[in-house]
Parts: C-alpha cells; structure tokens; sequence
C-alpha cells in the first residue's frame, strides 16, 4: 500500500477513535479533562517503561490505561474537599503529573527513545516506516492496525454499554436510580480515553489527539440533538479533518498535525456559524 494512502486511513482511524469517547465527555461537560489524560498518562508510560525496560513492551499500555482513572480520581478527591473548582483542581494535577513524568524521562531515560517531543507532537509521516510482519510478509505498517482496533473497540463498548453512558451523561441521578453506578462508567469511559490516547501518541502526539476528542464532537453537538446522529458526525468530520489536513499539508509544505488540528476548528467554526444563523432564523419565525 502507498505511504500517503496509509498516513491518511492512520489518520482517519485514529480521529475516529479519539473522537468517539471524546463525545462523552464533551456531554458530561469534561472537555478539559481529555486535556489532562493525554498528558498525565506519559507518567503510566515512563513508569511502566521503567518496570519492563522495553518500549514495545504491551505494559506501557496497561500503565498508561491506569493512569488516565489515578488523574480523575486525584482530581476528584481534591474536588471534594470544596476548597478547590474543578478547574482549579484539574489545573493543579494535571501539570503536576506531567512535569514529575518530564522531570523522569530527562533525568533517567536519556539514552532511550522515549522524548517529550515526540509524545507531545508525534509525526504520523513516520508511522509508515514501522511494520507490521506476520510470517516475514508485511502487512502494513502496525499503527494501521492499532488505530483500527482502538476504533473498533471503542465502538463496541459504546455499542455495549450505549444506554448506561446516554443515560449516565445526561442524568446521573436517574442513572444511580436505574441501578447504574455513574461512577463506574464514568473511571470505564476514562479508562477508554486513556486507550485511545496512548494508542494515538506515537503517530499523532498528545495535542493532535485533544483536539481530534475535541472540536469535531463539539461541531457535531451544534449539529444535531441526536445522540447516534452526533457520534456519526463527530467521527465523520475527526475523519475528514485528518484526510484534508494531510492534503493541506502536503500542498503547502507545511506541519500535517498542524494541519489536521486547524481542519478541526475549521469544521466547528463551520458548525458554529451555521448553529448561530439556524438560532436566528427559529427565532424571526417564531416572532
């Protein structure tokens, strides 16, 4: 398969992934804590990495998949001593658990090829040069198939648990009545963000993957009232921008995350105004 056909399908699988999860949280009104998981979950990957020695080690996975739920649970805890906003607290954990992880790779990891750089800004051109070889035949390069299986799996869980995470999202308190522990689905939806996150660093980097969690989930709210309806635009338009933005760089020699993450406020400015226009004709026809 061709490189560029291959960089475009690892983007468009992984904006999927990163922005079916990124859905909920956006409903839940936990925007910023995608944020803090992408980064703080580079601690669960330098400590694990510290456990295994070995980068391709699958624990860096566990490790980090663990950490996502330790920074919401910190940032709850200091929540509920109601001396701090959530905000405040997610301001406080966030850059704390990624600077100790900063402070660790820097100090203990030099000499292994485990950077800041890399997991902050990642370079999908890159990722076709990693393969994938069963029974020395290749068969394409492995963040194909790890994007894909994120992908899929996140929408088998959603598929699974489609009522509990609607139901949890919109109305905790009759969830809790209807026999759902919020607070278990809500340590499992962190838990599949961390995932995807982790899954999505070595191509795409940690900023690419808030905003593919982000903007496209956020464009595709203003969109529709409809639950099903908005995961489908919101993985259509995370797709998209990581197809258009790949051409775009291609085009002007320019950053491709770079350009995939502007495609993704291009798509919610779109959403944005056409939400803006839509509100104002309602509202002349209802006068």
């Amino acid at each position: 398969m061709d490189a560029a056909i291959e960089i475009q399908l690892i983007a468009a699988l992984t904006a999927a992934g990163c922005a079916l999860p990124g859905s909920f949280l956006l409903l839940r009104r936990m925007s910023m804590a995608s944020d803090s998981i992408t980064h703080t979950i580079l601690l669960g990957i330098v400590l694990a990495f510290f456990a295994v020695q070995d980068l391709s080690s699958p624990i860096l996975l566990i490790g980090a998949a663990v950490m996502g739920p330790v920074t919401v649970w910190l940032t709850e805890l200091l929540i509920k001593t109601r001396l701090l906003s959530e905000d405040s607290a997610t301001g406080i954990v966030f850059p704390l658990l990624f600077s100790v992880a900063v402070i660790l790779i820097t100090r203990y990891a030099g000499s292994a090829h485990l950077d800041t750089d890399s997991v902050l800004l990642g370079e999908i051109v890159f990722a076709p040069f990693d393969r994938l070889v069963v029974f020395n035949i290749d068969i394409g390069a492995k963040a194909l198939y790890l994007s894909g299986g994120v992908l899929l799996l996140n929408i088998v869980l959603i598929m699974l648990f489609y009522k509990e995470l609607q139901v949890s999202s919109f109305d905790p308190v009759l969830a809790a009545v209807l026999g759902f522990s919020p607070t278990l689905i809500n340590y499992g939806l962190m838990t599949a963000a961390s995932l995807t996150a982790v899954s999505a660093f070595e191509a795409v980097g940690s900023v690419l993957v808030t905003a593919f969690m982000i903007a496209p989930p956020a464009a595709a709210y203003l969109l529709t009232e409809n639950l099903k309806k908005m995961l489908t635009l919101a993985v259509l338009i995370a797709a998209a921008s990581g197809i258009l933005g790949y051409h775009t760089a291609v085009l002007m020699n320019v950053s491709i995350a770079g350009c995939m993450a502007a495609w993704t406020g291009v798509f919610f400015f779109g959403a944005f105004v056409y939400s803006v226009i839509k509100k104002r004709i309602g509202a002349k026809g209802g006068a």
